[in-house]
């Protein structure tokens, strides 16, 4: 038998719904003709402690109701997808044998729509992690934030117990979140380390630092970003790719809709069902 080492024992990626949009918003200058549907993502770890949670998805209500679709969604230009009729967080997990009340802890890469929007079914139930800057951001009393996509009607309420870093910071044991300010002024990535009872290794997970693999395999900087040039995307890319290889581990783009499929196959190969039925 192996020993465990306290780390993280299964990982389980979520296709939290979809999104429909020009390629420039992952690639930066991108022909704006060229459009893409790719993943909304979430990452379910097991951990000796419970299930944590990173990244939430949409919120429902806006996409659902139509005088909130037109308020919050605009443009025909971004065209958000829903994957089934109920909540997107608590159909993924159903599907996989889990309730969402086994999770005990959440945290957010950063607060646009697409990875925000479900944490409201964690408030007052379970400490939600974020950076300190990306909070005081998203509830600054300004329209700018919600320009940018990031709207307080997702994350502004007092009943949600936030945890907040200044910089790197642990989130469980075997998760740590690494600062990549840039997509949003206060946007975290996670590095990932596999327990060795289940063979150790473990993953980056970029987030909105690096939608795509050739953001990360011709560091080409993103689409979309705050208060920072194009270029200046770059930087958190190749900071990733250092910590990736420094550990031997896989850099993941958040919105790759190759990568996500083909990564949440070969880790329910690796690991299994979750509950066998």
């Amino acid at each position: 038998m192996v020993l465990g080492d306290g780390k993280v024992r299964r990982i389980v990626l979520l296709t939290l719904g979809w999104e429909e949009l020009p390629k420039s918003v992952s690639v930066y200058g991108s022909p704006p003709e060229l459009r893409m549907r790719e993943p909304v993502p979430g990452v379910l770890l097991q951990t000796d402690g419970g299930w944590v949670l990173l990244d939430t998805g949409f919120n429902t209500a806006l996409i659902r109701d139509p005088a909130l679709y037109r308020r919050f969604f605009p443009t025909v230009e971004y065209i958000p997808v829903l994957p089934g009729p109920g909540e997107p967080i608590e159909e993924s997990l159903h599907d996989i044998g889990i309730d969402v009340d086994d999770i005990h802890l959440v945290a957010l890469s950063h607060l646009h729509h697409d990875h925000a929007g479900g944490v409201k079914l964690f408030a007052g139930k379970v400490p939600v992690h974020a950076q300190r800057r990306e909070l005081e951001y998203g509830l600054s009393n300004h329209p700018e934030p919600e320009r940018n996509a990031i709207v307080r009607v997702d994350f502004d309420d007092p009943n949600i117990d936030w945890v907040l870093a200044d910089g790197e910071a642990e989130i469980a044991p075997g998760i740590t979140a690494v600062p990549t300010y840039g997509h949003t002024p206060g946007h975290q990535s996670f590095v990932v380390e596999l327990d060795r009872s289940v063979g150790g290794g473990g993953f980056v997970f970029a987030f909105d630092a690096a939608d795509l693999t050739e953001n990360i395999e011709h560091e080409l900087p993103i689409g979309g970003f705050i208060d920072v040039d194009p270029a200046d995307t770059v930087e958190p890319i190749r900071r990733l790719k250092k910590l990736a290889a420094d550990k031997g581990y896989e850099l993941v783009p958040g919105h790759d809709p190759h990568v996500w499929p083909e990564l949440t196959q070969r880790l329910d190969e690796r690991f299994g069902p979750v509950r066998p039925r």
